[in-house]
């Protein structure tokens, strides 16, 4: 069943995953939103992560799922984005891509079913 996450970026600028290779490149609501939907779509974002571990072997598969049909919009208010993120991958696995992209700082507002 489909989720609907409400994210906030109070500081886009400052929404940058601790790895560069794995972190937005972002500017402007739009193009965070199209990166966390190609993020939650393929399977790409997670396999160069996984191939960048110690032992990539040892990964748990289920950080591995996808959701073809996730959709991500954004919105920009003053300095602030907004992310409505709807998808069926579980939360965790959601949680842990989010942090890959913003780092800590992203907030994460509401969720419902979708």
């Amino acid at each position: 069943m489909p989720i609907r996450y409400y994210i906030s970026l109070k500081n886009p600028e400052k929404a940058r995953g601790h790895d560069a290779a794995f972190a937005f490149t972002a500017h402007g609501a739009d193009e965070f939103a199209a990166q966390l939907q190609d993020a939650l779509r393929s399977t790409g974002f997670f396999q160069r992560w996984r191939d960048a571990q110690a032992e990539p072997d040892a990964v748990d598969p289920g950080l591995g799922a996808s959701d073809p049909a996730a959709t991500v919009t954004g919105e920009q208010h003053d300095l602030q984005i907004d992310l409505i993120a709807i998808t069926s991958i579980p939360g965790a696995v959601f949680k842990h891509r989010l942090r890959l992209l913003a780092g800590n700082a992203w907030e994460l507002r509401d969720v419902s079913n979708a």
